[in-house]
């Protein structure tokens, strides 16, 4: 008997992991080992610091929503940033400024929801972390419980700027940071235009990224710089460095996932994907191609045909359907009820009105 419950018990204890979490080896808790492949087990901010020191590239792109969150997660992808991007990609303003931390959060929620693996960074739109360090881990607190983020990115290199972010990692929270050129500081940059391109302001982006560094970043975004910039910048790091329209030589690269898929253009780009982009797809043209068979074959009533109306009503309801319409007085309904059923028994295609 007493073998019997050991038995069970073990049995118990063993489907209790099988309905764990992924939990981290590293885990001060010694929660169980991940079982999961090394693909899918969950990318954290030690995942990256082991690809840096190894010299692998890291991966980043954005999403804004469940479906494209999915995407990001079943390719692979190491890191999956939520960008205030999405004020333009999503919501069509010329600019990063309109969207509030409120939206950022639906967002954060939607993507968390959709991709369980890669590390989560939530951008902190402007306005809510400028003020002062206190408002900037208020922020990135409610980007961690209430977006389900991993970590925060905050933009620009101005002491109050290092400040914040030195406050947000005291606070326990991860910091990814962002210099060159950052869109939400185009009101002093006089538009979005490329950083590091004299001496002086090649300079700057290397002075700023190590005082993020020094502030406790994890990493950095090096966004449209020159390559020189960048590559001077990766080596005087020792944390990675992710660009974006900054060449080859950063520790790692990001896109916005809708510019990489081709789907749309940029209005601050004059209506062209940015000059650093490569398309790795004509998402975009696909789009536009099914919805133009949509609306034709709508106007042409071949769809939907009897493939896709796939809920039936027997002979009998039918007429007793059409019986209880006539004596409502609505005869006309009753004579479309039956021609509808009386066209689907035939197997043909619906009149136009």
């Amino acid at each position: 008997m007493r073998r019997s419950l050991s038995l069970l018990a073990r049995q118990q204890v063993a489907q209790q992991r099988r309905l764990l979490s992924n939990v981290p080896e590293s885990t001060v808790y010694g929660g169980p080992r991940p079982q999961e492949s090394a693909a899918a087990r969950r990318v954290t901010v030690t995942t990256l610091r082991g690809k840096h020191r190894r010299g692998e590239p890291i991966t980043v792109v954005t999403a804004y929503d469940y479906p494209s969150a999915v995407h990001v997660d079943s390719a692979g992808i190491d890191v999956c940033l939520v960008g205030d991007s999405a004020a333009m990609v999503v919501h069509g303003h010329d600019t990063t400024l309109p969207i509030t931390l409120d939206l950022m959060l639906e967002h954060c929620r939607a993507v968390a929801r959709g991709a369980p693996r890669p590390l989560l960074v939530g951008d902190l739109p402007f306005g809510c972390y400028e003020s002062s360090a206190a408002q900037a881990v208020d922020s990135a607190v409610r980007v961690l419980k209430e977006g389900g983020m991993d970590a925060i990115k905050l933009e620009g290199g101005a002491p109050s700027r290092i400040t914040a972010a030195k406050a947000i990692v005291e606070a326990g929270i991860a910091v990814m940071g962002h210099v060159g050129l950052t869109p939400q500081a185009i009101s002093v940059l006089g538009g979005f235009r490329p950083q590091g391109k004299t001496v002086d302001s090649a300079v700057k982006v290397v002075e700023t990224a190590l005082a993020l560094q020094e502030a406790g970043c994890f990493s950095v975004v090096l966004e449209c710089v020159p390559a020189p910039v960048a590559a001077a910048a990766t080596s005087a790091l020792k944390i990675p460095t992710i660009g974006i329209g900054a060449g080859p030589f950063c520790s790692g690269q990001v896109l916005v996932y809708h510019d990489l898929l081709g789907m749309l253009r940029h209005p601050h780009h004059a209506k062209v994907t940015p000059k650093f982009c490569k398309q790795f797809g004509n998402v975009g043209d696909v789009i536009n191609k099914a919805l133009s068979e949509y609306k034709q074959e709508v106007e042409t009533h071949s769809f939907p045909g009897p493939s896709h109306t796939p809920y039936k009503i027997t002979p009998t309801d039918v007429d007793g359907f059409a019986n209880a319409l006539q004596k409502m007085g609505l005869s006309d309904a009753a004579d479309a009820a039956a021609a509808a059923a009386e066209n689907r028994e035939n197997g043909g295609e619906p009149k136009g009105k």
